[in-house]
């Protein structure tokens, strides 16, 4: 007998016409001590599955039964983290943890609680923190707070709701880490909801995947022979680990909502130069950094960086970033979050002052913002109250002011067509979706025909599916137009399929460029055709061993010896003048 299992579990939705079945005939045993990982994207029912199986919801149809009981309603038995952690922000880590102990566990003595609590807190390492609040707790601490408080109940099985979406890279990888550690001490049957692969594979005995909603449903399961503990840089040398991934995604990809069809319709763009703001003005590090050769570079960064004020004095953000870029590159900048990425991002932008150094972009200065660089944030901040077309016509009419209506309105057009929004031009940017949102801030950025094209963790909000479309999405115009782009991620697979060269910084603070690293793959790339080539595991080992190593920041007898040497050697990897 299965310790949990679904037979024919549906659930609807609505009423009448906007009636929707979210899920349908969802059928699953699970084991006791079993790890599964359920993957699947945005709206596919994810969550109504887990609410369903914590008693939260109803199903329609269908059955679930934990160790033989049919469930109905929310019980002590199921220990539930969702993505949001719903601490209480009056009580410190110890208390939110003995609110649930104090209500599960009554038949303890309250010496037993007390030391119940605190075993989980010490599990999850958070000993130290025990009095603070969640206020003064980072976002992977109060995720901490919400395993140990869903273990401290003792649970018969552990619901895991996206626990980690929200958190950067560095912080999901740690967690991670934590989870399987705590699953192999405690041997809790556990059920993780994630969009990540990886993830999946590194945690879980089994992966299901989910079809995408409406009438979402299991697809075939695969099985994750890897020993443990996993490595997440020694598994990309393991053959299992590269078919069983380019498997699960495979199939999420061939499953999945096809990808928005680039429409070839007979749009032209027309043939316009938009106006340019920049000045003919080098700065004074270019000018000093003559002697050293370096006289070629569409974009070129000499000695940049950033100094904050502090009450204990400056503090120093990012220092001697040097990078040359040629016209029509494509680079992607990584680190992990706090390193500096978006800062030197926004100094490029011109929208953050320079401390030291300087940016120069086709032999001009960048000394403040300008429509010769467009910008594609992670949230792309469009009016709501505006249309994709209106939207994008606010920079083109900025930056064309010279041509006529029709002009400008066919560059709109083309763009938004190109990014597949041709059927939603007029579609307000409130009723749109994320994924819709950030393909108008895709075509916004392309239509202001920049020289420099920023792009600021763009997919980083939305879930994997999208994300993956919108790469594609991305590489398709941007063949067309050869912009020279920059971009920051925390996604070493992003920042493969994307980049001519990857820029790896190193941990903050005094944060600099670590190492650059060429990426020698044939263009055009789709995701599918990266899993397959013989180098892309290489790529990725060498970006993961880097952000492990460079986990705790750069490190001072290394720049003390650059300094010693001149400073103007190229790092490893890095392409020479």
């Amino acid at each position: 007998m299965a310790f949990l299992e679904l037979t024919g579990v549906t659930k609807t939705f609505g009423e009448g016409s906007d009636r929707t079945e979210v899920l349908s005939d969802i059928n699953l045993a699970v084991n006791e001590g079993e790890f599964i990982a359920i993957v699947g994207f945005s709206g596919s029912g994810k969550t109504t599955l887990i609410s369903t199986i914590a008693g939260l919801i109803a199903p329609d149809r269908g059955e679930i039964k934990l160790k033989g009981e049919s469930i109905g309603e929310p019980g002590p038995d199921r220990g539930v983290v969702f993505q949001s952690y719903s601490l209480m922000p009056w009580l410190s880590v110890t208390g939110n943890i003995a609110l649930a102990v104090d209500a599960v566990q009554r038949d303890l003595s309250k010496t037993e609680r007390r030391q119940r609590v605190a075993h989980y807190i010490d599990m999850v390492g958070l000993t130290h923190a025990a009095d603070r609040k969640p206020a003064e707790l980072s976002g992977g601490m109060c995720q901490r707070v919400a395993v140990a408080r869903a273990l401290a109940t003792d649970p018969d099985i552990l619901l895991l709701d996206e626990p980690l979406s929200a958190l950067d890279a560095l912080t999901r990888a740690k967690l991670q880490t934590e989870i399987e550690r705590i699953w192999a001490e405690d041997k809790k049957t556990v059920v993780l909801i994630t969009n990540d692969v990886d993830e999946a594979i590194l945690l879980a005995d089994r992966i299901i995947p989910m079809t995408p909603g409406p009438r979402a449903t299991l697809g075939p399961a695969f099985k994750v022979g890897l020993p443990r503990p996993r490595d997440r840089s020694a598994v990309n040398t393991d053959p299992a680990f590269k078919k069983l991934r380019a498997d699960i995604t495979n199939f999420l990809i061939s499953a999945g909502t096809p990808n928005a069809v680039m429409q070839e319709d007979n749009l032209r763009l027309p043939s316009v130069e938009p106006v340019s703001f920049a000045i003919d003005r080098p700065p004074k590090a270019y000018l000093e950094a003559a002697h050293s050769g370096i006289t070629r570079g569409y974009v070129e960064f000499f000695r940049v960086g950033k100094t904050y004020p502090t009450k204990t004095g400056p503090l120093s953000v990012v220092e001697r970033f040097d990078l040359k870029m040629e016209r029509g590159e494509f680079i992607s900048l990584i680190g992990h979050s706090g390193c500096g990425k978006s800062t030197v991002l926004s100094m490029t932008a011109g929208l953050n002052d320079i401390s030291d150094g300087g940016i120069v972009l086709e032999g001009k200065e960048i000394y403040r913002a300008g429509p010769d660089r467009a910008v594609v944030f992670q949230a792309p901040s469009l009016l709501p109250w505006l249309s994709a077309r209106q939207n994008v016509g606010l920079g083109v009419r900025r930056v064309y002011p010279h041509t006529s209506a029709a002009e400008r309105k066919d560059i709109v057009e083309y763009y938004l067509s190109k990014v597949g929004l041709g059927d939603a031009m007029d579609k307000r940017a409130v009723d749109m979706s994320n994924g819709m949102k950030q393909r108008v801030g895709i075509a916004r950025a392309f239509a202001l025909s920049p020289k420099l094209l920023l792009l600021d963790e763009p997919f980083g909000m939305l879930d994997s599916l999208t994300r993956w479309d919108l790469q594609e999405v991305l590489m398709d115009v941007w063949k067309r137009t050869q912009v020279t782009a920059l971009c920051v991620t925390h996604d070493v697979d992003e920042a493969i399929l994307l980049a001519d060269r990857v820029v790896m910084m190193t941990n903050g603070p005094r944060a600099t460029i670590g190492n650059i690293m060429q990426v020698d793959i044939e263009r055009p790339r789709t995701r599918a055709s990266l899993l397959q080539h013989p180098r892309y595991y290489e790529y990725r080992r060498e970006l993961l061993n880097f952000l492990a190593d460079y986990e705790g920041g750069a490190d001072p007898k290394t720049v003390a010896e650059e300094d010693s040497n001149g400073g103007e050697g190229q790092r490893s990897g890095q392409k020479a003048a």
